[in-house]
């Protein structure tokens, strides 16, 4: 099924679409030329392709920009019996890229969409060309322990304040103004698929770090981190390091959202190294 964002196709016009995958339905979302290099954005635990709308405009120039919500979040199916481990949506990114005729492309991953990112160049590393991880934590030594009332099933699903509390450590101070999308991308999650997905990110990063995956792919790896996360370490940046030729980028001012919170200064960077020739 193919649903068009207004008016007659033309090779840039915004296009909608529900790929029907062997385990689930998978929103799809295209911007800009057709013809122009790939460039795929995996949003984070939670969210979904709409994290990235602040961003994409200023991609489009030069970029065919895809973004996918992953299985159980968003626009895309929650299958009760659906696997939402870290390989298995990386495997399903894969198919929407072979879906769309995607042959090469660079993967760009916010927070655990990072861990998709890198599985998916693990699984395909004739299809990912290089990657760029946007406040990815390396390894579960850098996480922050956050202290929040936990919602059973019988709470579910959450008010719009219990959200916005426990979405507030997305953003590098409490009163940042979440945005309503996100709010209502995580009330529209089932309760298990909410906890199997808050759960597949520790298990990735647990089974191996990510720098000691990326450390033995070969391919050119860009890190971007807000200095302000409250989610992960921002020092924990420097465990990059152990990939050869890493960029490793730190934002002053901003916390584990740069993506919204400073989408220009995040967008210069993605273009400057995505147009490296990658």
């Amino acid at each position: 099924m193919t649903i068009s964002d207004g008016g007659p196709y033309v090779n840039d016009a915004p296009e909608s679409s529900t790929l029907s995958l062997d385990d689930g339905d998978l929103y799809v979302r295209q911007d800009g030329p057709r013809d122009a290099p790939p460039l795929l954005l995996i949003h984070g635990t939670a969210a979904s392709a709409r994290s990235w709308d602040l961003l994409v405009p200023l991609l489009t120039g030069s970029h065919r920009v895809i973004r996918i919500d992953l299985l159980g979040h968003g626009r895309s199916g929650q299958p009760a019996d659906g696997s939402y481990a870290i390989p298995d949506q990386a495997r399903r990114a894969g198919a929407a890229l072979d879906r769309l005729g995607v042959e090469h492309a660079v993967v760009a991953g916010h927070s655990s969409g990072g861990t998709v990112a890198t599985a998916l160049a693990e699984q395909r590393p004739d299809l990912v060309t290089a990657l760029a991880l946007i406040n990815t934590g390396p390894g579960m030594d850098a996480f922050i322990a956050q202290e929040t009332a936990a919602i059973g099933p019988s709470q579910w699903p959450p008010n719009d304040e219990q959200i916005r509390q426990f979405a507030s450590t997305g953003f590098s101070r409490a009163d940042y103004p979440v945005p309503q999308a996100l709010v209502d991308d995580l009330r529209g999650m089932t309760f298990p698929a909410f906890v199997a997905i808050m759960q597949a990110p520790r298990a990735y990063l647990e089974e191996q770090p990510l720098p000691d995956r990326l450390k033995v792919l070969g391919k050119p790896l860009l890190v971007i981190f807000g200095e302000e996360d409250r989610r992960w370490r921002s020092s924990s940046a420097a465990d990059y390091g152990v990939v050869p030729g890493a960029k490793v980028e730190l934002l002053p001012g901003a916390g584990h959202s740069p993506i919204l919170e400073d989408p220009q200064r995040t967008a210069d960077l993605l273009l400057a190294f995505t147009t490296r020739g990658h």
